[in-house]
C-alpha cells in the first residue's frame, strides 16, 4: 500500500495514476526522472542537471514553485513480498519537487503537466540533449494551468496561450531573445499550417470555443464541438498572440511579468471573462484608455471571432538565426546546386529549432530539382539521420513532398517507433496527398501500427485515410 498526500487542491484532470515496472534517477536537487528500466539510463543522461535551472528561472519570473511536496509512502505489513520493510519516507518539506515519467511510444501528446509528476513523451529522448528544452514548457504548466486554470474547455487557451507565453519568457532568459524568436516562428508557421488546413472561418479557430452536449448528454460531433477537437495550435499559438498583445498594451516587461505572477497566485479556476476583467483592474490606466475596444484589437473579437490573430509579436531578433537558414534553403532549391556556397554553411553548430526552420523554408520549396535532396541527405547525416524526433518529422515530410520511394523505409520506421499525434497526422495527410506508392505506405502502415495507437490518434488517422470511424 502507498499513501500519498498533497496539500494543494487541482482540478479532476490533474490527476493521473502511472501503473508499470517503474523505476527512478535523480536529475537535480528536487528532481528525478521515471521510467521503465529499460529507458532510465538514457532518460537520466538526458536531463541530469538540466531540469533545476528551468524550474530557478520559472520562479524567478513567476513566484515560488508549490508543487509535489511529498507526504509519506508507507508498506504496510501483511502487504504481501516484502512486507517486513515496513515503513519508507519521503521528506515532506520544500522546496517541492518536479519529476518526470516518461511514457509509452504510444502517448499520443507532448507531455501532460500533471503536478509533481509530468508526464512526458519518450521522443524527447534525442540522445543528445537536442530536445531537452521541451521541458520548459510543462514546467510552465505549474503556474499557468495547475495554480490557474481554465474554468471550461471552451478556452482551453488561457491554459496553453498563457503557458506558451511563460515558456518563451523563460527561454529568453535560459537562450536568449534570437532562438526564442526562432522557436516562435516555427510556432507560427504550424498555426499557419492549421489554418490553411481547417480554413481561418473554423469555429475552432476562435479562442472562445462553445462546446454542446450531444441530444443524448455526451458529445457528439454532428452537435457542438468534441473538446477533444480543442487540442489544435490555435489555443497555443492564437493564445500566445493575445497574450503578447496584453504584454504590448503595458509596455513594460518588468510590470506585465509582475502582473502574471499575482495572477495565477490569485485565482484557481477562471474564465476568460475572470482574466481580462483583472488585467484591467491591475492596469487601471489601460481601462481607462478603453483598451478592450480598440477598433480590429477589440477583446471580443480575439475571443469570439475565427481566424488570423489581428496582432503578431515582434520576431524580427531571430532574423540573424533564420536568414542564414531561409539563404542556404535557397541554395538547395536550385536547380544548379552552388557547393561551393553550400559547403561554406556550417550547419554543426546550429541548434535544433535552426535546423528545424532550415527544414521547413525547404519543404516549402519542395518538390526540389532532381537529384538535389539525396545530395542533401548525404551532406547532412546530421539531419537525415537524426534521432532528434523534429528533425525526423521533417525529413520524412521532405521525403514524401519528392516522392524519393526509396526512402519511405524511413517514414514508416519512424511511425512504428512513437505515436504522438503532432507527428503522426501530418505524415498520414502527406502521404495520402501523395502518388498511389504513398498511399498504399499509408495504410500498409496504418494497419501495422493501429493496435499501439491512442484511440482518439486512430480516429483521426482513420478519417485522414477515408475509413469508417466508430461513434
Amino acid at each position: 500500500t502507498f499513501i500519498f498526500k498533497m496539500s494543494q487542491p487541482i482540478p479532476s484532470y490533474l490527476i493521473a495514476l502511472a501503473v508499470g515496472d517503474i523505476v527512478s534517477a535523480d536529475v537535480g536537487p528536487r528532481s528525478r526522472v521515471w521510467a521503465e528500466p529499460c529507458l532510465i539510463e538514457a532518460a537520466k543522461k538526458e536531463y541530469d542537471g538540466v531540469i533545476e535551472e528551468f524550474l530557478a528561472v520559472g520562479e524567478k519570473l513567476f513566484g515560488p514553485y508549490v508543487w509535489g511536496r511529498y507526504g509519506q509512502r508507507a508498506w504496510f505489513p501483511g502487504a504481501g513480498v516484502g512486507a517486513s520493510e515496513l515503513v519508507l519516507t519521503e521528506p515532506c518539506a520544500p522546496p517541492g519537487r518536479y519529476d518526470i515519467l516518461f511514457m509509452p511510444p504510444s502517448f499520443p501528446f507532448g507531455g501532460m503537466e500533471n503536478p509533481c509528476l509530468t508526464f512526458l513523451t519518450p521522443c524527447v529522448l534525442a540522445g543528445d540533449r537536442s530536445l531537452a528544452d521541451v521541458i520548459i514548457h510543462e514546467i510552465s504548466h505549474s503556474w499557468f494551468g495547475n495554480l490557474v486554470t481554465n474554468a471550461t474547455w471552451g478556452e482551453f487557451w488561457l491554459n496553453e496561450g498563457f503557458t506558451m507565453y511563460a515558456q518563451r519568457r523563460i527561454s529568453t532568459e535560459v537562450y536568449g531573445l534570437p532562438y526564442t524568436c526562432l522557436e516562435a516562428a516555427t510556432g507560427r508557421a504550424l498555426l499557419r499550417q492549421h489554418m490553411d488546413n481547417t480554413g481561418e472561418d473554423h469555429p475552432l479557430n476562435k479562442l472562445r470555443v462553445v462546446i454542446e452536449p450531444g441530444p443524448w448528454g455526451g458529445f457528439s460531433l454532428f452537435v457542438g464541438v468534441n473538446p477533444e477537437d480543442t487540442y489544435n495550435e490555435t489555443p497555443y499559438e492564437k493564445g500566445f498572440c493575445f497574450v503578447s498583445y496584453l504584454a504590448h498594451l503595458v509596455g513594460d516587461q518588468s510590470k506585465f511579468d509582475g502582473f502574471l505572477q499575482v495572477g495565477a497566485s490569485r485565482y484557481p479556476s477562471i474564465t476568460a471573462d475572470d482574466a481580462l476583467g483583472f488585467f484591467l483592474e491591475y492596469f487601471p490606466e489601460l481601462k481607462e484608455k478603453g483598451v478592450d475596444t480598440i477598433p480590429g484589437f477589440e477583446f471580443d473579437r480575439w475571443l469570439n471571432t475565427p481566424g488570423w490573430p489581428p496582432y503578431l509579436p515582434d520576431l524580427s531578433p531571430g532574423e540573424q538565426l533564420m536568414k542564414p537558414a531561409e539563404e542556404l534553403a535557397e541554395l538547395w532549391a536550385a536547380d544548379g546546386l552552388n557547393m561551393e556556397a553550400i559547403e561554406a554553411v556550417d550547419v554543426a553548430a546550429w541548434r535544433t529549432y535552426q535546423l528545424v526552420y532550415f527544414l521547413d523554408q525547404v519543404l516549402q520549396k519542395s518538390p526540389l530539382p532532381e537529384g538535389n535532396v539525396e545530395r542533401l541527405s548525404k551532406m547532412y547525416p546530421k539531419i537525415s539521420k537524426a534521432q532528434n524526433a523534429e528533425l525526423r518529422l521533417r525529413w520524412c515530410q521532405i521525403i514524401l513532398k519528392n516522392n524519393l520511394e526509396a526512402e519511405y523505409s524511413k517514414v514508416k520506421d519512424f511511425l512504428h517507433s512513437q505515436g504522438k499525434q503532432k507527428y503522426t497526422l501530418p505524415l498520414y495527410r502527406a502521404m495520402w496527398a501523395g502518388p498511389e506508392a504513398a498511399r498504399a505506405l499509408a495504410m500498409e502502415t496504418f494497419s501495422a501500427t493501429a493496435p499501439q495507437l491512442h484511440i482518439n490518434v486512430q480516429n483521426y488517422v482513420k478519417k485522414i485515410l477515408g475509413l469508417e470511424v466508430a461513434e
